[in-house]
């Protein structure tokens, strides 16, 4: 379920920065002098109806993976999140929209993971890397899930017999687990302290 509340609050977020003073604040705005700041907000700014867009079929989408699963019907739950991937994005583009597909192919990965498809989870790994090059908690999330799936990998791997690829996935997941809790570490001191500084 950690696509569609990503994805929800990502809406809500640019929707809350984007939309403004209400109808009234505006006729306040009007009826005040020159210099007379009668609504206290910035002036309303142009929602990007094709971002909006984008968000809430992405929502949509990780809404229909959702449902796919709880039916067991994993291949259509793969189909809706890809389409995230396919979709047409709004241009430039907006940084919601790497965050959003990044967090899909962490989704992607997850998924894959779980079904043994390590190498195929290792590839949306890289691809959801591509789009979060900077620590973010994005980035770091993509880290955690590459960690977990080494973790299957070892397990698989131990479960054939094959103790040394094992040992050398446990140790691979180990490491990108590291990175992950290093990443929101320098995530969380950054929001705290201000990037560059040190908490006290």
């Amino acid at each position: 379920m950690r696509g569609p509340r990503l994805v929800a609050a990502c809406l809500g977020l640019f929707a809350a920065a984007h939309l403004g003073c209400a109808p009234g604040d505006e006729r306040a705005r009007a009826a005040g002098g020159p210099g007379d700041p009668a609504c206290a907000c910035a002036p309303a700014q142009v929602v990007d109806p094709t971002l909006l867009a984008f968000l809430s079929r992405a929502r949509a989408a990780h809404h229909a993976a959702d449902v796919a699963l709880g039916a067991g019907d994993r291949a259509a739950a793969l189909r809706a999140l890809e389409g995230i991937i396919a979709a047409p994005r709004p241009p430039g583009p907006p940084p919601e929209v790497a965050e959003v597909t990044a967090d899909t192919y962490a989704r992607l990965a997850e998924l894959r993971g779980e079904a043994g498809e390590f190498d195929a989870a290792a590839r949306d790994i890289d691809a959801g890397l591509r789009l979060a090059p900077a620590p973010s908690h994005y980035q770091g999330h993509l880290y955690e899930v590459a960690g977990v799936v080494e973790e299957r990998r070892a397990k698989a791997l131990e479960a054939k017999g094959d103790r040394e690829a094992a040992t050398q996935a446990r140790a691979r997941a180990v490491g990108l687990l590291e990175r992950a809790i290093s990443i929101q570490d320098r995530v969380i001191t950054e929001a705290l302290t201000g990037p560059g500084e040190k908490p006290r």
